[in-house]
């Protein structure tokens, strides 16, 4: 069985996610994913997901993606470093807009997100 937290293989994840984002292909992004992933992120409720800020379940998270690619038409992410643990990855990015983000993804014992959380600067 391969060990999927292993360091290259998180790496690896990191680029993916990347890349199918930029391919806008919301499909490839879910398989990354856990049926039963959460994404935590503070654009969340403006997009009418949820006042938490989580969403739960793969099914929540293809909605959630699709109305903000609607709404994203030039989307695209531009890798600056990834960082690995054990059990996760973090992509550091920049968006089409010139933000800098760090997406938090952890890992469950098949190499699916389980978990995610996008963390924005605060200025």
């Amino acid at each position: 069985m391969p060990d999927f937290h292993d360091p290259s293989r998180l790496a690896a994840l990191g680029h993916d996610w990347i890349a199918a984002w930029n391919a806008r292909d919301l499909e490839r992004v879910l398989a990354m994913y856990a049926e039963d992933a959460e994404m935590t992120s503070d654009r969340i409720p403006p997009l009418g997901f949820g006042a938490s800020g989580t969403v739960l379940g793969k099914a929540s998270l293809r909605a959630y993606w699709s109305a903000a690619l609607a709404k994203l038409p030039e989307l695209h992410f531009e890798l600056i470093d990834l960082y690995v643990s054990p059990d996760s990855v973090v992509v550091f990015y920049q968006n089409e807009r010139g933000k800098k983000i760090c997406e938090y993804l952890r890992l469950d014992a098949e190499g699916k997100i389980r978990q995610g959380s996008a963390n924005h600067l605060v200025h």
